[in-house]
C-alpha cells in the first residue's frame, strides 16, 4: 500500500476523490468544490491518495495542528470496502502520527454509524468527547453533533477543539 500526497487540485486523482467524497459524506459534513480545491493551498493540510497495487482506493484529508493531526476525512472507495484496507490505513496513520483526532457520527444514529464506531475502536481509537459540535461548512449548511475520537488522551480537550474550530473550520 502506498500513500501519496497530492499537492495540486489539477492532479487527475482529485476529481475521483471529490466525486466519492460528495456522494459518501452528507452535505453538512463536507466542503463544496470551491472550498475543497482551496485545501491544496493551505499549509496545514495534506490530501493523501491511498494506492493499493497502483490503484487509487481511497484518500485521507489530514490537518497538521499544534500537538496532533486531525483527520477530517478518511474514505476507502465503496468498491474496495470490506477487504481490511481501512485497517491498513489506520496502521499507516499510527506509524506516522503519534497523536490523531477525528470526528464521527454518534453510533446511535444508524447501523453505518455503529459499524464505523466499532471499526475505529478495533483500530485503536477511543471516544474522547460525546458533546462535540462540528461547525457549519458554510452558508446553507448545518453544524452537527458528532463524536471526537483519538488514539491518545489530550491534556486539554477544550484547547484541542478550539484549534480544530479555528484552523479547520475557519
Amino acid at each position: 500500500m502506498e500513500f501519496l500526497q497530492i499537492t495540486s487540485p489539477d492532479d487527475y486523482r482529485v476529481q475521483q476523490i471529490f466525486n466519492s467524497y460528495s456522494t459518501t459524506f452528507p452535505e453538512d459534513e463536507r466542503r463544496e468544490w470551491s472550498q475543497f480545491v482551496k485545501l491544496f493551498d493551505h499549509p496545514n493540510v495534506k490530501v493523501i491518495s491511498v494506492l493499493n497495487n497502483s490503484e487509487n482506493i481511497g484518500y485521507l484529508i489530514i490537518w497538521d495542528l499544534k500537538n496532533h493531526v486531525f483527520v477530517e476525512h478518511f474514505e476507502v472507495f465503496s468498491e474496495f470496502r470490506n477487504q481490511k484496507l481501512g485497517s491498513h490505513i489506520t496502521d499507516y496513520l499510527f506509524k506516522n502520527y503519534p497523536r490523531i483526532i477525528l470526528e464521527i457520527e454518534p453510533e446511535h444514529l444508524d447501523d453505518n454509524a455503529k459499524r464505523r464506531f466499532s471499526f475505529y475502536q478495533r483500530n485503536g481509537f477511543t471516544l474522547i468527547d460525546e458533546m462535540y459540535v462540528q461547525p457549519s461548512y458554510g452558508e446553507g449548511k448545518n453544524s452537527l453533533k458528532l463524536w471526537l475520537l483519538a488514539n491518545y488522551t489530550p491534556e486539554n480537550l477544550e484547547e484541542v477543539k478550539d484549534e480544530i474550530y479555528d484552523i479547520v473550520y475557519h
